[in-house]
Parts: structure tokens; C-alpha cells; sequence
């Protein structure tokens, strides 16, 4: 049996990275898929660990070979999923955790049946906001920039198979275990819309 693969997206700020190291930390049976970017390592990243940190050049090549199964341009930047690592892992009943933004998600579900995919919203405009700035490794350039990419984001929230809330971290955390335990046991996990979060966040971003 092939495994599933999972693609959880959100804006920057919503937590999505420490929401899914904490996952990969619990359950068991998946691996993260390492995605390749054209941009520069920030403080404290490593190369083949948080990301295959390439050139534009190479990258542009590799997109040219197909050796990508999905690629976008976020924040300016090329991010991209090889193909052939996750193909292995999924024909070897292992799933696959992806981290995209909407772009890629809409290729992959184009591509492939197999996916389960997972939108993380912010529980507020002014909560992303303090999360991008906590980082303080971005510019204040990089933080509008991220700020206004987020609108885009959120407009997209609703093609997602569901939508998880990172207000408590971990009722979040414990909402996207669920969703996977349900799917193993071949069942679908509750889904909640959180239409009017989603309609606030829209009006205010």
C-alpha cells in the first residue's frame, strides 16, 4: 500500500514549521520532504536540514531537467519539492510531509490523489504580525512583504481539506495528529471551516 501524502501550508508567522517538527517528533511512519530554495540560509540553518539551499541558476536548471514535483515563486524566492525522493518514499508505503504554500499545493493535488491537505490559519492579524517581528532575523521591508503576501495566503485557505487554528499550540498540535490518525484508520477526521476567523483575518491583512 502507498503511503499519503500530507501538505500543510499557512502564511508566514501562523507557526506552521514548529507545528510540524512537533508532529514529526510524535508520529511515527512519516518523513519531511527537505524542499530546495533559491534563497540565502538564515541564521542558524543548514543545508539538506531545513532546506537544499541552490542557486537561481541551478535551480532554473533543474526545472528545466523536470526534476521537480512541485515549484513556485514565494517571497520573491524559487521553492521547489524534488520528485523522485518522494515518489521512493511514498511507493515504499512510508507518507511524506510537505511544507508549500498554496501555490504548490494546487500542483500536487493536480498530480496526485493520495494527499491530505492541511491550511494552519493565525488565531489574528495582530498575533502574525508578532510573530513575524519575534522572529528578528527579517528586515522591516521583509516583514511588509510578508504581511501583504499573507492576503494572498488566506484567499486560498478554503481549497485546503482542512483548516487548523494555531492559537494554542498544542490543541493545534493535537488536532493535526488526529487528522492523521484518522486517516490511517482509513476514516476522515471532523472538519471545521472557521469561516468567520477567516473572514476577519482577510478584512484586516
Amino acid at each position: 500500500m502507498s503511503g499519503t501524502l500530507y501538505i500543510v501550508a499557512a502564511p508566514s508567522g501562523a507557526g506552521k514549521t514548529s507545528l510540524t517538527r512537533a508532529l514529526l517528533g510524535r508520529e511515527r511512519g512519516i518523513e519531511l520532504s527537505v524542499s530546495y530554495t533559491s534563497r540565502a540560509p538564515r541564521p542558524g540553518e543548514v543545508d539538506g536540514v531545513h532546506y537544499h539551499f541552490v542557486s537561481r541558476a541551478e535551480f532554473e536548471a533543474m526545472i528545466a531537467r523536470g526534476e521537480f514535483f512541485e515549484h513556485a515563486v514565494v517571497h520573491g524566492d524559487l521553492k521547489g519539492t524534488a520528485r523522485a525522493p518522494v515518489e521512493r518514499t511514498l511507493a515504499q508505503g512510508r507518507d511524506v510531509l510537505l511544507e508549500i504554500d498554496w501555490q504548490g499545493a494546487r500542483q500536487v493535488r493536480a498530480k496526485l490523489v493520495c494527499t491530505v491537505s492541511i491550511f494552519i490559519l493565525p488565531p489574528s492579524r495582530p498575533e502574525l504580525e508578532r510573530r513575524l517581528r519575534a522572529r528578528g532575523s527579517d528586515s522591516e521591508q521583509v516583514i511588509r512583504r510578508r504581511l501583504a503576501d499573507a492576503r494572498r495566503d488566506l484567499e486560498h485557505a478554503a481549497e485546503f481539506d482542512y483548516i487548523v487554528v494555531n492559537d494554542d499550540f498544542a490543541a493545534a498540535l493535537a488536532e493535526l495528529c488526529a487528522i492523521m490518525d484518522c486517516r490511517r484508520q482509513g476514516r476522515e477526521a471532523p472538519k471545521q471551516s472557521h469561516a468567520q476567523l477567516l473572514a476577519e483575518l482577510l478584512g484586516s491583512v
